[in-house]
């Protein structure tokens, strides 16, 4: 089973990480101060939605819809609940790293709310995902639209951030080479995966679907990486997390739910390595200069690059850029300019010559990026 830490002893303990692939039981914000600075990868937080409900909901056959009436969906007010809202996102910003992410769903009743403050707290908002449901509870009543879906907001902490997780080549790849959209559909929670007591009854009444988490943590997060969830509940993203290979830490007060949770990641499998591969494009490679290739010594000053069908020639200037007839500049601007083309990628343009084979200096990069793998 997963370990679990009362707060109080996380607070006494010396072991560096000690929390890491467990259960803190405690309030989120007093859990949250009790971890270290930047400290996790990617956050996902599902947190009390404030639903006002106004009675008991009754479906047309007067039997009793489960509703979410637990004492810790009620706020006095709209100001309790916006107070409550900023307290854990500050607590939240302060162990994410910069280059993590967080990851808020929420319905009508509140993620505009949550989305405000994100903003008054500098966090940059990267998207908003909407959950379209295949099976969403009808509106009884029939008085409104039915509610369908549910909202996510994707951000970083950092409004100038460029270095987040996100996995676009492998989103896109698994969408049929069409890039992965802002709306999603799944089912909500149900059948085999929807945790039950020994009263058949839900264990939790808003179990959110692992397709869900397993696409957020798929996206924004790498193996290895630290996924913390400070509104744990029956513990879905920490089982996912388990299994596609990455930490995770939650943050849940309800024993009951502390047991499922604990029980349901014990059981989960951790997928292997080849399967956790993230694939990755041109996009997610590090920059590399193409002044680095004369600076390591694979092309030379003076050394004459070739297009593919040999109608072109430039030659290699020691400050990194060529020179074919009057046109001088980047390998990029001289391949675009002896072709009559506004644009040109001169890494797959420019050739050498070896042993009288003609190879692309695109594969000279990808020497440099492989010196630059080893150094770490």
């Amino acid at each position: 089973m997963a370990s679990v830490f009362p707060l109080a002893d996380l607070r006494r303990s010396n072991t560096p990480r000690a929390w890491l692939n467990s259960i803190i039981k405690g309030d989120c914000v007093a859990a949250l101060e009790a971890l270290p600075d930047k400290s996790v990868d990617m956050i996902f937080a599902d947190p009390p939605y404030n639903l006002q409900l106004g009675g008991a909901l009754h479906r047309p056959d007067q039997s009793l819809v489960d509703a979410v009436d637990d004492e810790w969906d009620q706020f006095a007010s709209f100001e309790a609940y916006d107070a409550f809202t900023r307290a854990w996102l500050l607590a939240c910003r302060r162990v994410l790293k910069p280059t993590g992410t967080i990851w808020v769903i929420g319905s009508y009743h509140n993620i505009f709310r949550v989305g405000a403050t994100l903003q008054d707290l500098n966090f940059w908002i990267l998207n908003d995902i909407v959950w379209r449901k295949t099976n969403p509870m009808p509106n009884f009543k029939g008085r409104r639209f039915q509610n369908a879906h549910e909202t996510m907001i994707w951000a970083s902490p950092d409004p100038k951030g460029k270095g987040y997780t996100f996995n676009y080549d492998a989103l896109k790849a698994a969408n049929d080479d069409v890039q992965m959209r802002s709306d999603w559909l799944f089912p909500i929670c149900s059948g085999a995966e929807r945790l039950k007591g020994e009263d058949g009854k839900k264990i939790h009444p808003t179990q959110k679907p692992e397709a869900l988490l397993a696409r957020c943590i798929l996206s924004a997060s790498k193996p290895g990486d630290v996924i913390l969830d400070p509104f744990f509940g029956s513990g879905t993203t920490g089982a996912v997390a388990k299994r596609l290979g990455r930490n995770f830490v939650g943050i849940e007060r309800e024993q009951d739910y502390i047991d499922a949770a604990s029980a349901r990641i014990a059981a989960v499998q951790p997928l292997g390595s080849n399967e956790l591969t993230v694939m990755t494009g041109k996009k997610a490679e590090p920059r590399v200069a193409f002044t680095a290739l004369i600076e390591a010594g694979l092309l030379k000053p003076g050394q004459v690059l070739i297009s593919e069908k040999r109608r072109h020639t430039a030659i290699i200037r020691a400050d990194g850029t060529l020179v074919s007839g009057d046109d001088s500049g980047s390998i990029h601007r001289v391949g675009a300019r002896v072709q009559g083309l506004d644009a040109c990628n001169g890494w797959t343009f420019w050739h050498y010559e070896e042993r009288g084979k003609l190879k692309p200096i695109d594969a000279l990069r990808g020497v440099i990026r492989e010196q630059m793998a080893k150094l770490g």
